[in-house]
């Protein structure tokens, strides 16, 4: 089979010029977890990928899978084992970058390929008749895992043992976390704790300096690793939004954001996330709140993916217009005259690596515009991917496929001659850091903020 006989059957380059469009993911229907249509479907997509390559250079899914039909005899992919299908599968993170930047098929083009989204229903579709395995509930189970490992006393066992070689055999062995892999370290004082004092939603009233697109007053969302791996993060975010007047509070609650869940293609489990978090989300939007996360892949989740999941659902919408990146929304402070330009130190020159989850927001490069507001500072912006992606790059099948993805970023970072070098994904910094000779360790652009003010 080839392209142009698929149903629609128009010219490769109809439709192609136009801006893609993303169709509402028909989770909840019983055609969407059939086998014989979704493997009608990956016939189709895969052969019509086959004919193009665009995309072999973006992850590891497209070269095993052109790979596949090329060592068949007669190099096509109706010769491909099965099980190759599903290699593919297992290869895509859910990165979108295919959608968003190579494909020239996606929807409104008749041909409307959203290979992101057939490897999610796929995905979903194995999830269902499956289950999930103990080991991706262990390593998706950010939210339990961070509140067990955090206790105190706990949390010093805990990374002691991620610190130790012995420690790290047992983690490869049992779950299958490669040894050589980056691991989150765990706290105590999380930074719901050490952000306290700025109380929750409501709880204070400060008079903010609204603008046309911010109120000037955010909620923050700090996110499982940002507050429990990471807390400083949130601290910084808050002390400089605090230097900018903009009023920063706590939500009442906040539960993982689901993209862990969705990335395993259990969306169940995604759909019960989100009845716990739109809620306090819509209460913080009603209170006159903006909402900000410090994790781009958590951003992402509430302005993309549930409302692909759930279009009908009003409180979703207005929770995707009103969810914020930190830099996109300094960005529409400084456009609107309100971003203080006060700084104190140069950052000098920054090697800037934008993640894929901000990549496909679609905003620019707010954090590369932000930083570069600072005087004698120059930020060059590596916009590739590190290989990370959620569970992927630890896991010890994945591991040399994630350090070749990132191969390229680590080089560039590595030859740069930069002062710093940061991520907006701060997973994505270390996995950076894991392939450097040198050892040095990624600063997340907040913190580089907060220096240039001498906060």
């Amino acid at each position: 089979m080839s392209p142009t006989s698929t149903p629609s059957g128009p010219s490769d380059g109809e439709g192609s010029l136009q801006a893609p469009t993303r169709h509402p993911l028909q989770w909840r229907s019983d055609a969407f977890y059939d086998e014989h249509s979704l493997h009608q479907e990956l016939d189709r997509v895969f052969e019509i990928c086959h004919g193009c390559r665009r995309c072999f250079s973006l992850c590891n899914a497209f070269p095993t899978l052109f790979d596949a039909i090329d060592a068949t005899e007669g190099g096509e992919l109706e010769e491909v084992d099965r099980k190759v299908f599903w290699q593919v599968v297992d290869h895509c993170y859910l990165c979108d970058m295919c959608f968003m930047t190579k494909c020239p098929y996606v929807p409104p083009h008749p041909w409307a390929l959203d290979f992101p989204h057939l490897m999610l229903r796929a995905k979903a579709a194995r999830t269902r008749k499956e289950g999930v395995s103990l080991r991706n509930r262990a390593l998706a189970a950010t939210e339990a895992v961070g509140r067990i490992a955090g206790i105190p006393v706990i949390v010093q066992v805990v990374n002691a043992v991620n610190r130790s070689s012995a420690g790290r055999a047992m983690l490869e062995k049992t779950l299958g976390v490669d040894a050589s892999a980056p691991v989150p370290e765990y706290h105590s004082r999380t930074a719901r704790k050490r952000l306290k004092r700025l109380g929750t939603v409501g709880s204070v009233a400060v008079e903010a300096r609204a603008t046309a697109q911010t109120t000037g007053k955010v909620a923050l969302f700090t996110t499982c690793y940002g507050n429990r791996n990471e807390p400083e993060l949130n601290e910084d975010l808050a002390a400089v939004f605090a230097h900018n007047s903009i009023e920063v509070s706590l939500l009442a609650a906040e539960h993982c954001c689901g993209m862990p869940r969705l990335e395993l293609g259990d969306l169940e489990a995604v759909a019960r996330l989100k009845e716990q978090n739109i809620p306090q989300l819509i209460a913080a939007i009603d209170a006159g709140y903006d909402i900000v996360a410090p994790i781009p892949s958590c951003v992402l989740m509430f302005k993309q993916e549930l409302p692909l999941m759930f279009p009908e659902d009003a409180a979703v919408q207005r929770v995707a217009k009103r969810i914020f990146d930190p830099f996109e929304y300094l960005m529409l402070r400084h456009r609107a005259g309100e971003l203080r330009t006060d700084f104190k130190h140069s950052l000098g020159k920054v090697s800037y690596h934008v993640p894929c989850h901000l990549r496909v927001q679609n905003m620019g490069l707010k954090t590369r515009d932000v930083l570069q507001l600072v005087p004698d500072t120059t930020v060059e912006p590596i916009e590739r991917c590190s290989g990370h992606d959620g569970t992927y790059g630890v896991k010890k099948e994945f591991r040399a496929a994630s350090m070749k993805i990132g191969r390229p970023v680590m080089s560039r970072v590595e030859s740069s001659g930069a002062a710093h070098y940061a991520s907006d994904c701060p997973m994505a910094g270390h996995q950076i850091e894991s392939g450097l000779t040198s050892g040095a360790a990624p600063e997340h652009p907040l913190r580089l903020l907060r220096i240039a003010y001498g906060l």
